[in-house]
């Protein structure tokens, strides 16, 4: 597994700096392929819902989808990122990003035969693993210890769930990343065909005195 990203020339430069930075390889979410697929076309799809590039399933192009892609977005400080819009109390004021997708099939995504939306556990945990190595706040309250994430270290592991009206169950299983830097962070994604990497960047120079 490789750990190099490669961030955009705008959000990393020479009056940046990058905090953290991992990476999963598509080819390997599930041991059996044809599962594999699944896994990874619904995490790209989830990708290309937190970019805004697919609003819908009517947008969904598999053929761009699989292509090389990359998005980033920022976090003031005190501003909180939340994997879906099903929020606990707590952060809901703070949160001014959401991944803009259900992980059902109305929104596009796919079963392998258990679940819709398999595989958006793997997205979820890589930005949370590159999160906590940034020294973010990050909150995840439901474990994926019930089943291995290549690539992640257990600890990392997010159990996602999306719930229409059960916000108890669901705003547990969810992901919560809040600024705590006194400058703004990027999270940065890049996708290279193979290999899928989440970078945390920091301006420098810009701490309030």
């Amino acid at each position: 597994m490789t750990f190099l990203a490669n961030p955009s020339q705008q959000a990393l430069g020479e009056s940046s700096v990058q905090l953290a930075v991992r990476s999963m390889s598509m080819e390997n979410r599930y041991n059996v392929p044809s599962v594999n697929q699944v896994f990874k076309d619904n995490i790209l799809l989830n990708l290309h819902y937190l970019a805004g590039t697919v609003r819908g399933k009517n947008d969904i192009n598999w053929e761009n989808i699989e292509k090389p892609f990359n998005y980033e977005f920022s976090l003031k400080t005190g501003e909180t990122f939340a994997f879906h819009d099903q929020i606990l109390p707590e952060f809901n004021k703070n949160v001014v990003k959401t991944t803009n997708a259900h992980f059902n099939s109305t929104d596009g995504f796919i079963s392998d035969g258990y679940l819709v939306g398999d595989g958006v556990c793997h997205f979820a945990s890589l930005i949370y693993w590159a999160a906590k190595d940034a020294g973010l706040t990050a909150v995840s309250l439901a474990s994926h210890d019930f089943a291995k994430i290549n690539e992640v270290p257990r600890e990392y592991g997010v159990s996602i769930k999306y719930m229409p009206g059960n916000l108890g169950n669901s705003g547990r299983q969810n992901l919560y990343i809040t600024n705590n830097q006194d400058v703004p962070v990027t999270f940065v994604f890049n996708y290279d065909g193979t290999n899928l990497a989440v970078s945390v960047i920091e301006a420098k120079g810009d701490k309030a005195s």
